[in-house]
């Protein structure tokens, strides 16, 4: 899964919001891959609906939130014009992600 979202943060609660969504995917397992843009690998497309559940369980309430689901083929095909896959990425991507 991808996930982009774009959040206000011109006011103390905008910036509580951001705050809290950022903490929740990151424990909830996703890495940034960029700012605002974070990727979560997952096995199957049942733990793609149960982590669309969560998603939607910890939306703000304000700004867009999108995602859209790549098999790890297309994610290990991506172009890096500036700068490289992190650690992380490089290490999950040597094995076979998504089973259809």
């Amino acid at each position: 899964m991808i996930l982009f979202f774009d959040l206000p943060t011109k006011t103390h609660n905008d910036k509580k919001e951001y705050t809290k969504f950022r903490k929740f995917l990151i424990n909830d397992g996703y890495i940034m891959i960029q700012y605002s843009v974070y990727s979560r690998f997952c096995r199957n497309y049942a733990a793609v609906a149960k982590h669309k559940q969560r998603l939607e369980e910890n939306k703000p309430c304000n700004g867009e939130v999108r995602f859209i689901v790549i098999t790890d083929k297309q994610y290990s095909s991506m172009i890096i014009l500036n700068g490289e896959f992190t650690l992380h990425e490089r290490t999950i991507s040597a094995e076979p992600l998504l089973e259809l």
